[in-house]
């Protein structure tokens, strides 16, 4: 018989009403499930979440029921959707509560931005998306303290970092990993 290593952990995946990216949602989550963890989509509000590229998947908790002490890993998801977290109290408060309860914290694309500018970034590795044509997502970890790594996947401690869809696979690998270790 086949042996789920993550079996008895939960993850709960924080994604963007609209506009979160679609293979940094799906990729990890169905590693996350074929490796026997429990997955929960968390968002502003329940629903239904649609990605950019037209995925779609059903919102399980909206931030006021969702209780991070009952996960073993918070992950963000980035996109053009989650650009609107970067700024948000809510998301600091969870990147905080999340950091506080030694829990494994992971962001990719344009998310570490949301962890950098909760503080909990401060002093540590991490890498984020950035472009040709939009070189700020880095200069933002620079400016919060952030010492920032031009990688696909950076690992510090508990928290993962990623650059975008590309990184996915590593990116959930790499959670599977720490998750493991706990």
């Amino acid at each position: 018989m086949e042996t789920k290593p993550l079996k008895q952990k939960r993850i709960a995946m924080i994604i963007a009403k609209e506009d979160f990216r679609d293979e940094e949602l799906f990729i990890p989550r169905s590693i996350f499930l074929q490796q026997g963890a429990e997955v929960k989509i968390v968002s502003e509000k329940k629903g239904k979440a649609i990605g950019s590229y037209g995925g779609v998947i059903d919102i399980d908790m909206d931030f006021d029921e969702f209780d991070v002490s009952k996960f073993d890993a918070i992950v963000f998801v980035g996109g053009a959707g989650a650009s609107k977290y970067i700024e948000d109290d809510t998301c600091h408060q969870i990147a905080k509560k999340a950091q506080d309860l030694n829990k494994i914290i992971a962001a990719i694309c344009i998310a570490p931005v949301i962890l950098a500018k909760s503080g909990i970034l401060k002093g540590k590795k991490a890498t984020v998306w950035s472009s040709h044509f939009d070189k700020k997502p880095p200069k933002i970890l620079k400016q919060e303290g952030v010492q920032y790594q031009p990688e696909n996947v950076v690992v510090d401690g508990n928290i993962v970092t990623a650059n975008g869809p590309q990184s996915a696979r590593k990116f959930a690998q790499s959670i599977v990993e720490l998750l493991k270790e706990i």
